[in-house]
């Protein structure tokens, strides 16, 4: 009984740590924009126009209007999927190296209201 016991412990430690080490929980979702890449509870990603390759440019009002899509700690990058570094030392995922971004006035899974917001913000395509 203890040895069932403990490898149920084992498995549910291994399913743990490779979510925690996993690229990111991507999918894409239909919009009036087509289709986009949607990040946890399927909401739109966005991209900014001013970051750059690797390099994200959106700190403080920006990031909160446009909260960053966050990695988990111990993510790994994965294909076409990065790793950005940001001030705060929190790790932000970027597509072909461009930053991921949520909206503040999306409320639910297809909403893609921040698509062209300034000229500067694009939905992330797949």
């Amino acid at each position: 009984m203890k040895s069932a016991k403990f490898l149920s412990v084992l498995a549910l430690i291994a399913a743990t740590a490779t979510t925690a080490f996993a690229a990111p929980a991507v999918t894409t979702v239909e919009t009036a924009k087509g289709k986009v890449l949607a990040g946890e509870k399927g909401m739109t990603l966005y991209t900014y126009k001013k970051d750059e390759k690797g390099m994200t440019n959106c700190y403080d009002k920006c990031a909160t209007n446009w909260p960053p899509f966050l990695a988990a700690s111990g993510a790994k990058a994965e294909g076409a999927y990065s790793l950005v570094e940001r001030k705060d030392g929190k790790k932000q995922w970027a597509k072909d190296g461009m930053p991921l971004y949520y909206f503040v006035k999306d409320t639910k899974s297809g909403d893609a209201t921040g698509d062209g917001v300034g000229g500067v913000w694009d939905v992330a395509k797949p």
